[in-house]
């Protein structure tokens, strides 16, 4: 992880939904700081600085929060987001000190193609580990290059830099290599799941036509067969 972000926080002293929206539409975001035994802090930061930093800093984003002054370490924690307009509501901060160990679950990134008529399933997108507050890894990467089915990565089998422990059940799957089912196959795997939960479904209309066409050709040949 890179060093953290410096960003100049404003002191909230107004509250309420009306409240907030102003501070939205000044392309600000109300945000509020918890930890280590303090009230909570709210505050108001810069809208475009801040979405930046995020981005940059992954899942567990550290932001140096200039507060009245003082500098706070704020580990990102929970991100509101407008489902819309994809813009930023709120945030939640955990407050941190430098060389304080932290849980945070950080995000699995898969690399390189398996074998060929395999599928690649990622079981568990994050994995939970202990950091110290300046040294997140902002992912782990595993790497499916020429993986064969029936290759599985588990947590015990994730590269962890110096300094980070593994909180995950060792045995936990992350990444699993099977081989790739057919579209026929799919299709009668389903038909068979549907017909034991006695699921039925109307015929379709290329079913009604073919079924026709072989009544029609059946009528024929009886009437065939008579003279």
């Amino acid at each position: 992880m890179s060093a953290p972000e410096k960003i100049v926080a404003e002191a909230r002293t107004e509250f309420g939904k009306g409240a907030a929206r102003r501070i939205r539409r000044e392309n600000k975001i109300p945000a509020v700081i918890y930890g280590h035994g303090n009230e909570p802090v709210h505050v108001i930061l810069p809208g475009h600085q801040t979405m930046m930093a995020l981005k940059h800093g992954g899942a567990n984003a550290l932001l140096a929060l200039d507060v009245d002054g003082s500098e706070q370490l704020a580990l990102t924690k929970d991100i509101q987001v407008d489902p819309i307009r994809r813009l930023i509501e709120h945030l939640d901060f955990v407050a941190v000190k430098r060389g304080e160990k932290v849980t945070v679950d950080v995000p699995i990134q898969v690399v390189g193609d398996a074998a060929p008529e395999t599928l690649v399933v990622t079981e568990n997108a994050v994995v939970s580990v202990e950091a110290e507050a300046t040294h997140i890894p902002e992912s782990f990467e595993v790497s499916v290059e020429g993986a064969a089915a029936g290759t599985q990565v588990l947590a015990k089998d994730l590269d962890l830099p110096s300094g980070v422990t593994l909180l995950a059940d060792e045995e936990l799957l992350i990444v699993n290599v099977t081989e790739q089912i057919s579209a026929e196959a799919l299709e009668a795997e389903l038909e068979e799941a549907e017909a034991e939960a006695g699921i039925e479904h109307d015929p379709s209309d290329e079913e009604i036509a073919e079924a026709q066409t072989e009544a029609i050709a059946e009528d024929a040949a009886e009437s065939t067969d008579s003279e």
